[in-house]
């Protein structure tokens, strides 16, 4: 697991991903030509109530890929 802090709507937070899920994060920010952090701030705006974050982009990086065949 690796943690990564960034800024979400102002305050710092800070997230832990298996290196697996960093890579594929970048790779997708890269695809649809946006920061990482603003591809976070994408899946933070659109997660669950009560879903944690780190879970919430593991679903979404796997669902992007299921939907892109990547």
């Amino acid at each position: 697991m690796k943690k990564i802090s960034v800024s979400l709507s102002g305050h710092q937070t800070s997230i832990s991903l298996e290196q697996e899920f960093l890579e594929m994060l970048h790779k997708i920010a890269n695809i649809k030509n946006i920061s990482v952090a603003g591809l976070i701030s994408e899946i933070d705006d659109n997660r669950k109530i009560g879903q944690n974050l780190s879970s919430a982009i593991r679903v979404w990086i796997l669902d992007y890929i299921l939907k892109n065949h990547i």
